[in-house]
């Protein structure tokens, strides 16, 4: 199985290149745990909230691994909820870094939050995309994963990202 985790900052198209990929490869993917642990809350989240969503994710990205897919797709990465908790709280609980640790992932694509922002009631800095995009670019780098930078409108990045899972899955198979 190719595991692929889809990340980067806020507004910056994860979702859709999640969905295009599922479609395009029909592969299942999972979806950000976060978004619904959030919308059920009925709260304002804690830096504690950061170790469910993160089990969360885990949970569900084990279960659809459990099924043997060829492709995997995840809509957002432990990476992320890291990142976030350093950024948001100023530090990450070890916690977290132990279930980044646990997951594994063949690719992660890094969306560039270059198109325009598009409101959510759960995003919360428009103003410093530029700024986490960099910072999730220096931990994939730092962590010598295979990753690729995905930029443009949805349909250049359709085409990228496809031809280089096309390209991951043929060294694999």
């Amino acid at each position: 199985m190719i595991k692929i985790a889809v990340t980067g900052p806020e507004s910056s198209g994860k979702t859709t290149l999640t969905r295009q990929l599922s479609a395009y490869f029909g592969a299942p993917c999972v979806p950000e745990y976060a978004r619904i642990y959030l919308a059920l809350l009925g709260r304002p989240y804690a830096k504690s909230d950061l170790i469910a969503i993160a089990r969360g994710q885990a949970r569900w990205e084990d279960t659809l691994a459990a099924l043997h897919p060829p492709l995997l797709i995840c809509d957002t990465d432990m990476l992320m909820i890291k990142v976030w908790s350093a950024f948001k709280y100023g530090d990450c609980d070890p916690t977290l870094t132990d279930i980044l640790a646990q997951q594994r992932y063949d690719l992660h694509l890094l969306c560039r939050p270059d198109m325009p922002w598009a409101y959510d009631p759960l995003r919360e800095h428009p103003q410093q995309r530029e700024e986490l995009y960099h910072i999730y670019k220096e931990e994939l780098q730092g962590a010598g994963v295979l990753f690729m930078e995905v930029a443009g409108d949805e349909q250049q990045r359709l085409h990228v990202a496809a031809a280089f899972v096309r390209e991951l899955m043929g060294r694999k198979f």
